[in-house]
């Protein structure tokens, strides 16, 4: 009997947002799925670990965090290990303000994280598609969000469009949306989603068959 394939990417490869998203219905009651997102780069997919920045509305006397500012909470959030994890920020209640843009989000890049998933806005999109990167969130913005949210805490349980995202989730995302798989789940989620994605093929055959004359 051969050994289980439990490479994280592998177990996903090939599938989609949809079929990942059924097959979370099939294994649990919560939300897992996130809609309406765009991207510069929607040809490219998104998938890892989760890392979390809970963003809140701008407070000028939160002192330690304003003087981290997102680049030093952004390295206590991947710490060691940052390559393939997914940078997962939270609008902070103004999804339409600014979470960050090329200049931020060039340590994502010089890491090596598989990308950054938010329902907030981010600037740039020119410069965001040129990095090797996937990135996902609510829209681009123009102007400079700090001054109405800022990154508060790392690696917390965070609400990203209507769902809890925690530290360790695997996140997938593509031009139909987004998933959020628990860590202990993905194994049997990317089985279910193969079935699934079976079970549409042979659906689609039979509706054919019936079609012809």
């Amino acid at each position: 009997m051969g050994e289980q394939n439990t490479d994280p990417r592998a177990l996903v490869g090939g599938l989609s947002c949809a079929d990942l998203v059924d097959a979370m219905a099939r294994h649990h009651g919560h939300r897992a799925h996130i809609l309406s997102l765009v991207s510069p780069t929607p040809g490219r997919s998104l998938f890892g670990p989760a890392v979390t920045i809970a963003y809140l509305p701008y407070r000028d006397d939160f002192t330690e965090t304003n003087t981290l500012g997102f680049e030093g909470l952004f390295r206590r959030a991947v710490g060691d290990s940052p390559r393939g994890k997914v940078l997962v920020l939270s609008s902070g209640g103004y999804p339409d303000a600014s979470h960050g843009g090329g200049t931020k989000l060039s340590s994502v890049h010089d890491l090596g994280l598989a990308g950054v998933l938010t329902d907030g806005r981010l600037r740039d999109f020119g410069e965001l598609a040129s990095y090797d990167f996937s990135t996902w969130c609510v829209g681009e913005a123009t102007r400079w969000g700090g001054d109405t949210v800022a990154p508060t805490a790392v690696n917390v349980p965070v609400e990203v469009g209507g769902v809890c995202v925690t530290p360790g989730d695997y996140v997938y995302a593509d031009s139909s949306g987004a998933v959020v798989i628990p860590a202990h789940s993905l194994p049997d989620v990317a089985a279910e989603a193969r079935r699934v994605e079976a079970e549409d093929k042979a659906s689609l055959s039979q509706m054919r068959t019936k079609d012809l004359p």
